[in-house]
């Protein structure tokens, strides 16, 4: 890992396990789950939002006062707007997307899940999700929540990611392993 992404996975690192603590305490864990999630897809869905968490040329007080103001129209937990606060007054909000992924992995394994990315040519059914999950957990041996996105080169199959485990079932896989072995042979 180089350098400054092992500083920026630090600095993550302790805010996220200090608003952990603080809304495991204040018991508003569930509540802190569903502001990230909605945290997340304002981050992914709205420039603005990115330009305000990364842009240097905004002063502490008006990142300060954007992220607040930000928090209170999403309604977030006091615990994680102040996080928020603390964190664009320290200029700390640059590391705000790799906040977001540990505090979801610190509550996932506080609930006894693990999260899977789940890639797929087409989109999953629910029943399709469901039997995946089930599947999943029992070869796991822990509930499973899934994240998944459609990639249509895969042409058809599964790329499932658990942990640093990788099952890849895709057709665009096989054909590679394929070609390449063709390759080796002539």
């Amino acid at each position: 890992m180089s350098e400054p992404a092992s500083i920026s996975s630090g600095i993550a690192a302790r805010y996220a396990t200090a608003i952990f603590e603080l809304a495991k305490e204040a018991k508003s864990l569930p509540a802190l789950e569903s502001n990230l999630d909605d945290l997340s897809a304002a981050l992914a869905d709205s420039a603005d939002l990115r330009a305000l968490v990364s842009s240097p040329v905004l002063s502490r007080d008006e990142q300060g006062a954007g992220i607040v103001a930000v928090a209170d129209k999403m309604g977030l937990v006091p615990e994680l707007k102040k996080g928020l606060g603390l964190m664009a007054a320290k200029r700390r909000l640059f590391v705000l997307p790799q906040l977001v992924t540990l505090l979801a992995e610190m509550i996932a394994a506080d609930k006894g899940e693990v999260s899977a990315e789940v890639t797929s040519a087409k989109a999953l059914s629910k029943a399709q999700s469901e039997k995946l999950a089930k599947t999943l957990k029992a070869r796991i041996g822990r509930d499973v929540k899934l994240k998944a996105t459609v990639d249509e080169s895969l042409i058809g199959g599964l790329v499932v990611k658990v942990g640093s485990k990788m099952i890849d079932t895709s057709i665009r896989s096989r054909l590679d392993s394929l070609q390449n072995a063709m390759k080796e042979v002539g």
